[in-house]
């Protein structure tokens, strides 16, 4: 088990400087944070440090920069949105790196708070440079990684941070977030009351195979949506017409239906249409009647029931990726669904886990994201932990004693 800052006494944090490691990668239009739910989760972690004294210098990426300043990446924006979600001022740093930053991290007042540019506007974060590292870990007394967004990255900012400050004699610890994550997660997988439910859905087996056959070890059921499920409809012997199927996968899809046996359960009607376009004509068909024009890009009702019956007899759930094309506003009814009865199965007592990326836009867009256990801010963190791969931000931290 890994410490959290809760574990630290406040005393100690009296006038030190901590470097935080936070995922504040949101959507922005032009100069406007789109949606500010990521700051607001590292919120309790920033003013954790600063009502017990410390001096808090938060690092953070922002999409896909390149190694290279960028404007339309800049962090300038999120730092106003977290000075207002703070009620305090924030210091904008505008170099991820260099004299200036570390002159201005210098002199940030006791209980001050600090956001420095983007780390990947330095190609040695996703590089995870040594030297960068050494650089941020060297603006502290101790690192807090709360983005559990990008734990499962080895890069300068996260697992290299980490380790440059065991280097230098400092902690490691975990965030209020990223602690709530990983215990949630693992939690769900260590020991779930059962019946133990995941539902996965997205278009690639390929980038799944790990979770499913890690899952279908431990589970009482699998439910697959998504264009993964017309994958394995071939895997059967049914056509799917002009739907998305990963073929190089179809092999492998084989060999997981006599792995999954009763465990593992696929829809059993389709929404399909000719057309990926918001109001094509569409039509409901069972699985082994999709035509040769036809596209499979949501669930039917028949199998939203039918899931919908096996998520209210759980007493834990796992969810991850869509049940069909959810951006799309015609076929985002079957994503919907699953939103409801995860909610509905957690009203009546059931843990409900939710996966980031469109499995938790879907939660915010059907108003059930109160009503679930846990909603993860990582979507791609969330699948491997469940794969029971490596997550280099979580196992850099410092054990606990």
């Amino acid at each position: 088990m890994k410490k959290t800052i809760s574990e630290v006494d406040p005393a100690w944090l009296a006038g030190k400087t901590v470097v935080v490691r936070a995922d504040f990668n949101v959507p922005l239009n032009g100069a406007h944070v789109m949606d500010e739910r990521r700051i607001r989760e590292s919120v309790p972690t920033i003013e954790l440090l600063t009502n017990a004294g410390a001096r808090v210098v938060v690092l953070s990426h922002l999409g896909r920069p390149e190694g290279e300043p960028k404007p339309e990446f800049s962090l300038e924006p999120v730092g106003a949105r977290l000075a207002r979600l703070l009620g305090k001022p924030v210091v904008f740093v505008p170099s991820p790196n260099g004299p200036e930053a570390a002159v201005m991290v210098h002199h940030l007042p006791a209980r001050g708070v600090a956001l420095l540019e983007n780390t990947r506007f330095h190609p040695g974060d996703e590089g995870n440079d040594p030297a960068l590292a050494s650089f941020w870990a060297g603006l502290g007394d101790m690192f807090v990684n709360d983005a559990f967004g990008v734990a499962h990255r080895a890069h300068a900012s996260t697992s290299g941070l980490a380790e440059a400050m065991e280097a230098q004699g400092g902690e490691s610890v975990a965030g209020l977030l990223m602690a709530t994550e990983l215990r949630f997660l693992e939690d769900a997988l260590r020991a779930p009351e059962r019946p133990f439910i995941a539902i996965l859905g997205g278009a690639k087996i390929s980038s799944k195979i790990g979770v499913i056959s890690a899952l279908l070890t431990r589970v009482d059921r699998l439910l697959i949506g998504g264009a993964m499920a017309n994958t394995f409809f071939r895997a059967m012997g049914l056509q799917t017409g002009s739907s998305l199927v990963e073929e190089e996968g179809i092999d492998l899809a084989k060999s997981l239906l006599r792995e999954g046996d009763q465990r593992l359960l696929l829809p059993i009607d389709c929404i399909v249409a000719h057309d990926l376009v918001d109001g094509a004509p569409t039509r409901t068909v069972s699985r082994d009647e999709v035509a040769d024009d036809d596209k499979i890009l949501d669930i039917g009702p028949k199998t939203r029931a039918l899931f919908a019956d096996e998520i209210g007899r759980a007493r834990s759930i796992v969810w991850n990726g869509p049940m069909g094309v959810f951006e799309v506003e015609g076929f985002a009814e079957g994503t919907i669904a699953i939103a409801h009865a995860v909610a509905a199965a957690c009203d009546r007592g059931a843990l409900g886990v939710i996966g980031g990326g469109d499995s938790g836009a879907a939660a915010d867009r059907a108003d059930v994201v109160d009503r679930v256990t846990h909603v993860s801010t990582g979507g791609g963190a969330s699948i491997e932990l469940l794969a029971g791969g490596c997550l280099p931000g979580r196992d850099s931290l410092t054990d606990r004693a």
